[in-house]
């Protein structure tokens, strides 16, 4: 298991690197309050809004994660010309992301999730957004930020929401870019174009999106053939599959490595993936194993699983928890 002195090594290296996100941006909104009745009107709770928040969500929430553990972060997005794309864009001035190449779409709103919560329990989210194909147009300006940018970066995020950014097209413009480059890429995939990202440093799915790339349900017998099945035929270096409550399976060169689940108490899952993704990638550019930089994500992962809401993980809660581990 990594060691706290271990991870302070690495750690020390956050800050000196820069990280390209490149994803599907959205706004996650909250109204918090309290439930202690039903609606006369349909069997539905009522909720007696307290307070409210919002917070960078997809892409926005790996940039956050991303600064919250040292490092530089900008974020290549786009969003809406409304009020929740200047609000998206302000929180992430606000962390000190670089959003200089986010790009605004007036023909289609801001992404936003908005979830009710009561009790510390969600009640209902509602979602907000056109998830259609990008126009050729804007996918032009995208490839020119990239091909002008990318060789300042030390690393790049993929981080597919399914929104309408990343889709063949523009997936083959980062991978021509990259490899040119030789920056590496690390990519959180959706179903859809699942086998697009041919070659990179990291695929990092989830089960059900597995059991539907191998067609077929995952369990403890096949997940080792279906992992080592999907990697090479992705011909990516590392493959981590996570798992929820089963925790992480990781398969490299040296085969398939099971990593167990660190959450103490699940509360709330949501945005447990970017913060997988962003602690992976931060950990095994600075130097660690591919089984060093899964335990740092798993532990990360599981911290922000034990709070309601998507929040990121920062850098002293994570050496805390690794800390208080090992102790």
């Amino acid at each position: 298991m990594i060691s706290p002195e271990k991870f302070k090594e690495l750690a020390i290296r956050f800050e000196e690197l820069n990280i390209l996100v490149i994803g599907d941006a959205m706004l996650d909104s909250y109204l918090w309050g309290d439930a202690e009745r039903i609606s006369p009107e349909a069997p539905v709770p009522i909720v007696n809004v307290r307070s409210s928040s919002s917070n960078p969500g997809g892409a926005g929430n790996v940039v956050a994660n991303l600064r919250a553990l040292g490092s530089s972060a900008a974020l290549l997005a786009v969003v809406g010309d409304d009020k929740e794309g200047t609000q998206l864009k302000s929180l992430l001035r606000e962390s000190g992301a670089d959003i200089s190449m986010i790009l605004t779409d007036p023909s289609r709103p801001t992404t936003v999730k908005t979830r009710i919560i009561a009790h510390n329990q969600q009640v209902v989210r509602t979602d907000w957004e056109d998830d259609t194909v990008i126009t050729d147009e804007l996918r032009g300006k995208l490839q020119d930020s990239i091909e002008r940018e990318i060789s300042s970066f030390d690393g790049v995020i993929i981080e597919n929401y399914d929104k309408g950014l990343i889709n063949g097209k523009i997936i083959a413009d980062i991978m021509k870019l990259c490899k040119e480059s030789e920056v590496p890429v690390y990519v959180d995939p959706k179903a859809r174009d699942f086998f697009a990202f041919e070659g990179v440093k990291l695929v990092k799915p989830n089960a059900p999106e597995v059991a539907q790339a191998a067609g077929t349900e995952l369990n403890d017998d096949n997940m080792d053939e279906i992992g080592v099945s999907l990697r090479d035929r992705l011909a990516c270096e590392m493959l981590l599959i996570t798992r929820g409550a089963e925790g992480m399976s990781l398969f490299d060169n040296s085969g398939h490595h099971l990593i167990p689940t660190r959450a103490r108490a699940v509360h709330d899952v949501s945005g447990a993936g970017d913060t997988v993704i962003s602690t992976f990638s931060l950990s095994h550019l600075s130097g660690a194993t591919p089984t060093e930089a899964a335990e740092i994500a798993n532990f990360a992962a599981g911290r922000v699983c034990e709070e309601v809401g998507v929040v990121p993980i920062t850098l002293e809660k994570l050496y805390e928890i690794i800390a208080g581990h090992e102790a």
